[in-house]
């Protein structure tokens, strides 16, 4: 092949590489706005199932406060505002199911009783684990209103353990794991609630400051 021959081809190769990669940059780029945009529509949809519309007037996914929980693992905590006042708020909370991990998120009112709780994903086994899911029975909604102190937390079991809290046929491991995850929910709203309801602190205004400090000297 001569010099002139593989100079085209060369320059060809070049060309079908640099085309091919644009069109991934772009395809890549559509990609992660499409699944961004998804994540943000079903963050969204479980926020409005476990905070009532009614309680705030606020856009609650805008506003976050990031805190760990008891396990050290970093949460985001979504706050619901009415006139400026925190009137609950949701994060997300893990139990541990049959299969595996079950995440789910929980809505608390300022006053610490459950606005909702709702399945984000978990393994369990069609026809008995996943009657957890809201789509399935309406079993999860039965902790609406509920509280640390209703029932007593000595309460916050399934009644095979000698709780209120019914478990399904076939499938005791993932309620029990889940009333045991809505529990702790609930424990670390009571041990972090101040910060969570805290009011936003207005920021400084840094020349005013140093305006002020000019007239004193």
């Amino acid at each position: 092949m001569s010099q002139k021959n593989m100079l085209t081809h060369g320059v060809i190769l070049g060309i079908f590489c640099l085309g091919f990669g644009l069109v991934l940059a772009v395809t890549n780029s559509v990609t992660v706005d499409d699944i961004a945009a998804r994540a943000l529509e079903d963050r969204q949809n479980s926020l409005s199932q476990v905070i009532p519309n009614e309680i705030h007037d606020n856009n609650v996914v805008k506003d976050t406060l990031t805190m760990k929980n008891n396990l050290g693992k970093e949460i985001t905590v979504y706050r619901a505002t009415k006139d400026g006042k925190v009137t609950g708020v949701a994060y997300e909370i893990y139990g541990t199911g049959y299969a595996g991990e079950i995440k789910l998120m929980l809505g608390v009112a300022a006053d610490g009783k459950v606005t909702g709780v709702r399945v984000l994903a978990h393994k369990e086994t069609p026809g008995l684990g996943d009657k957890i899911e809201v789509k399935k029975t309406d079993w999860i909604t039965r902790f609406d209103t509920l509280s640390l102190g209703n029932p007593p937390i000595e309460k916050w079991k399934v009644k095979k353990d000698g709780g209120q809290f019914d478990q399904f046929a076939g499938a005791t491991i993932t309620p029990r794991g889940v009333v045991k995850a809505i529990r702790e929910g609930l424990e670390f709203f009571e041990a972090h609630k101040a910060e969570m309801l805290a009011a936003a602190t207005p920021t400084a205004n840094p020349d005013a400051d140093k305006s002020h400090t000019k007239e004193e000297h």
